[in-house]
């Protein structure tokens, strides 16, 4: 019976990747409706400089991210709309320019050795305990919120202005909706990397719009394809001694494949 028993490492890899499929999907269908997939690139990317930050000040680096995600959100949250730059010109400020400076922090550090592949591209076998333990807490947090804040977001994102009509706190929901965003960038640097991150939320859910017919089938098919591709991706991984991040995300991108020859649902 041993020889079917996964090691430890594989078993961490498979429920970590999954807990985090559980919020990419809900969370990525909001991302395509809302046609953010810029605001999720520009937090990936200021990620590096919370890992940078966070192994400066002797952190765990997803503390590091967590912050930088969070204040990256709360200033894009609070921008208003006629500053003098265009928002796709700001995000890609931010985006690049936190980028580099976590580059330029880390060239300071002599003493640290640093695995860039590992957090550019993610690094799903190396997952710990204490990794499982923030998915974990976030998928918690996260999916409670989600949930609560489910018809607010969906009036936000079918009409902003009626939405405000009908009395929705707005602001408030596009400011929980991008502080979610950040956290779960935190949660997937592990996976797929900083730079692969968005994947994981736009390309299970534009898979699974073929299939659904209500934006919660669409959510719950969205995490079903993700939980999928990361096995998928693991299993590819393991057989080929593949790089676990772009085969999860190569996975994802296959299955969107497949599914675009199945006729659409109405």
């Amino acid at each position: 019976m041993t020889e079917f028993l996964l090691p430890d490492f594989v078993w961490r890899a498979l429920i970590g990747g999954v807990g985090v499929a559980l919020l990419a999907g809900p969370l990525g269908c909001f991302v395509v409706w809302r046609r953010m997939a810029y605001f999720g690139e520009t937090l990936a990317h200021s990620a590096f400089l919370g890992v940078a930050l966070g192994l400066l000040l002797h952190l765990d680096p997803v503390i590091g991210v967590l912050a930088v995600s969070v204040v990256i959100a709360l200033v894009l949250a609070r921008r208003q709309p006629a500053e003098g730059i265009a928002e796709d010109t700001l995000l890609g400020l931010l985006a690049h320019t936190s980028l580099a400076l976590g580059l330029v922090v880390l060239a300071f550090m002599e003493d640290v050795r640093v695995d860039l592949f590992s957090y550019l591209f993610g690094d799903i076998l190396a997952l710990r305990a204490a990794d499982l333990g923030w998915i974990l807490l976030i998928d918690v947090v996260g999916l409670s919120l989600l949930a609560w804040l489910w018809q607010g977001l969906l009036a936000l994102t079918v009409h902003e202005e009626l939405a405000a009509v009908e009395g929705r706190l707005v602001k408030w929901l596009q400011l929980a909706f991008m502080l979610v965003l950040a956290v779960f960038v935190a949660l997937a640097m592990k996976l797929v990397g900083i730079l692969l991150t968005v994947s994981m939320l736009i390309i299970p859910a534009a898979a699974a719009r073929r299939l659904a017919r209500t934006p919660v089938q669409m959510a719950l098919g969205a995490a079903a394809i993700g939980a999928v591709a990361v096995l998928l991706g693991l299993l590819a991984s393991l057989h080929s001694d593949l790089p676990s991040g772009p085969a999860m995300v190569v996975a994802a991108a296959l299955l969107f494949l497949l599914l675009r020859v199945l006729p659409q649902r109405g």
